[in-house]
């Protein structure tokens, strides 16, 4: 248990430092941005954002860099895969008031760095973006961690069968599989809540395993990146849509027992509102997950804004800005499960709804079981009767 915990210590402590570090380095990049102060703003989009190359870290001046494909396409020179690397390296050019990181020119584009990068062409024409960038290549290894730990769980579970009890890694997993079915997909789905399990727990563990890398050192913001929770939003969507049975689009396009006018005003609503429910999905993880990590990040550059000041202001803030960074950091963890349960709530819920079969509440023929105490004989009572 010691052992355990002194690991755990060390990889939060090695997660801190290697964040820190490399805004550390970020900041004193060149002469120039040494001149104009620290970019707060910049840095933290910079860690936050996604990019065309994978930066690691900085020995001195030296930033060690993952160098990323590259592959383009435009209608007029047609498809260039190359290196990251062929950028080099970028130089500030103010355009609008405001710093933008322009890299060199290679094959006639260049990579503009604001709030996140894209690459241009020097003929101002339409280039089409198809590069593994950071966030590609986190889903990448995202998914090849998944299908390795799930298809080594299910290959165990195969071997030994319902009858002995589950190990190691299989101990772990099945409480929070039992959960989502019992706390998700059951009191959501009812009895067909079998049909969506797997949709529900890729979700929940996808969204989940990517919060955690996101917290790694080296790691990327997945689930911070709006394009990745929407893309995750459709899915959800797209299942509900389908799924969708007779009783759940009566009740979008006609309501049942509503007057003519008031239908014209509330069936456009409810069709506004299926189409709030994956804005919602996406706004809520996206939101979360960015949040946090800007807060970490901000926390750790506190440092280096008092130092700025005062080199003694800045060891003094050291100690507080570091067990914030940590709790913070341990509440990312929850978080990322918080999350990821939400997401997966939520799709079940949206699901549950589309695929709802009529309830009839009859009156004239709902009826309660009564007993005659002289022949023991159970017998049926209509509710019109007892009124009557």
């Amino acid at each position: 248990m010691r052992s355990r915990r002194l690991l755990s210590l060390l990889v939060l402590s090695f997660t801190l430092f290697s964040v820190s570090n490399s805004l550390w380095a970020n900041t004193h990049e060149n002469t120039e941005n040494e001149k104009k102060g620290l970019n707060v703003s910049e840095l933290i989009f910079s860690h936050v954002g996604d990019a065309h190359a994978w930066h690691l870290f900085n020995i001195g001046e030296k930033h060690i860099t993952i160098p990323l494909p590259i592959i383009l396409y435009s209608p007029e020179k047609g498809l260039s895969v190359f290196s990251s690397s062929n950028f080099g390296h970028f130089h500030d050019h103010e355009v609008d008031g405001k710093n933008i990181g322009i890299s060199d020119t290679y094959e006639g584009y260049y990579i503009e760095r604001g709030i996140k990068e894209k690459i241009i062409a020097e003929d101002g024409s339409k280039v089409y973006d198809l590069s593994i960038t950071k966030n590609i290549l986190c889903m990448f290894l995202s998914i090849a961690l998944l299908l390795l730990l799930m298809m080594g769980v299910g290959k165990k579970a195969r071997n030994t069968g319902a009858t002995s009890a589950p190990k190691g890694f299989q101990n772990a997993l099945e409480p929070v599989i039992i959960f989502i079915r019992d706390e998700v997909a059951k009191p959501n789905l009812g009895n067909k809540y079998m049909r969506f399990m797997p949709l529900l727990l890729s979700l929940f563990f996808f969204i989940w395993l990517n919060s955690l890398l996101g917290l790694l050192p080296f790691g990327f913001n997945f689930t911070g990146n709006i394009a990745v929770t929407l893309c995750l939003s459709v899915v959800s969507f797209v299942v509900m849509i389908f799924m969708g049975n007779r009783h759940f689009w009566g009740h979008l396009f006609n309501p049942p027992g509503v007057p003519f006018g008031i239908k014209l005003l509330l069936v456009p609503i409810e069709i506004i509102s299926l189409f709030i429910k994956p804005v919602a999905l996406t706004i809520r993880l996206f939101a979360n997950m960015l949040a946090g990590h800007i807060v970490i990040l901000s926390v750790v550059l506190m440092t280096f804004i008092f130092a700025e000041m005062s080199v003694f202001a800045g060891w003094g803030f050291s100690l507080i800005s570091l067990l914030f960074a940590v709790f913070m950091f341990c509440l990312e963890l929850l978080v990322g499960a918080i999350q990821a349960f939400i997401f997966a709530n939520l799709t079940a819920v949206f699901i549950g709804q589309s695929i709802e079969e009529p309830h009839h509440h009859d009156t004239a023929h709902e009826s309660y079981h009564d007993h005659n105490p002289e022949t023991g004989q159970e017998y049926n009572v209509g509710t019109q009767e007892i009124i009557a």
